[in-house]
């Protein structure tokens, strides 16, 4: 009911003229310097057509190629848990919610490599309230500041090489956690749902398990508040996609 209420309100509100003060775009640009993981293959556009034809009209057409996991993008559940959703299967109600931003900033400038903890999450819910099923999780890292410079926000900018990454991420109780709260979709402003070190990426195991997919590399989570804002985030809708860009936006309250 609670989702209904709020597209309801959604529906309302753009036919009487939605506010635009309070749409925030939380998604980065594709283009040359888009974030990719190192050894993923990089967005690529090339015109196709751009110009005027011999009778003066104008038309521009471009390809473009790229991997599902990089940029503002949704991990379907299937990228790391056999047997769950696809992108094209995740349902609609599961990328439309509230959303709660949980500040890790202090914790994430004293350590580059920190791990999203349950004293995390328990300290905000003992600010704003307990974290209810159907929410859509968001973790402010703060290195969103450094997007697109892969040297500070990834902590390495060679690619084909994963070693020596370093940035923030989510920990394994942390996750079950969530898991627990029965949210709906998680996300953060950096590269991974695990941070740069991991190599089991045992956050993305536990939350994909769950069917809970994952947005990375958010933008703007500085402009939202901790709880009250609105969050869509829509993938391109590929069939048996592992994943794909997405355009998040957030409707503050």
């Amino acid at each position: 009911m609670r989702r209904y209420a709020l597209l309801l309100l959604l529906v309302s509100g753009c036919r009487s003229g939605l506010d635009e003060s309070k749409i925030i775009d939380l998604t980065h640009p594709f283009n040359d310097r888009t974030i990719y993981w190192p050894t993923a293959s990089r967005f690529e556009l090339t015109k196709v057509a751009y110009g005027r034809d011999k009778e003066g009209h104008w038309y521009a057409s471009n390809d473009f190629c790229a991997s599902e996991h990089g940029g503002t993008h949704l991990d379907a559940p299937i990228h790391f848990a056999e047997g769950r959703w696809s992108t094209a299967e995740i349902p609609m109600a599961k990328l439309i919610g509230p959303a709660r931003v949980i500040d890790v900033r202090k914790q994430c400038a004293a350590d580059s490599n920190y791990l999203l903890s349950p004293v995390d999450i328990r300290r905000h819910e003992s600010k704003h309230g307990l974290i209810r099923p159907d929410t859509i999780v968001l973790i402010h890292t703060g290195f969103g500041q450094y997007y697109p410079d892969a040297a500070r926000y990834l902590g390495s900018e060679r690619r084909g090489i994963v070693e020596g990454l370093r940035f923030p991420g989510i920990g394994k109780a942390a996750a079950e956690l969530l898991v627990k709260r029965r949210i709906d979709l998680v996300g953060l402003d950096t590269a991974s749902l695990d941070h740069g070190p991991s190599k089991d990426f045992i956050a993305h195991r536990v939350l994909n398990e769950a069917n809970i997919p994952g947005l990375e590399n958010v933008a703007n989570l500085d402009r939202l508040p901790p709880k009250g804002a609105t969050v869509i985030a829509l993938p391109i809708k590929i069939e048996e996609g592992t994943g794909g860009p997405c355009r998040i936006i957030g409707i503050l309250p």
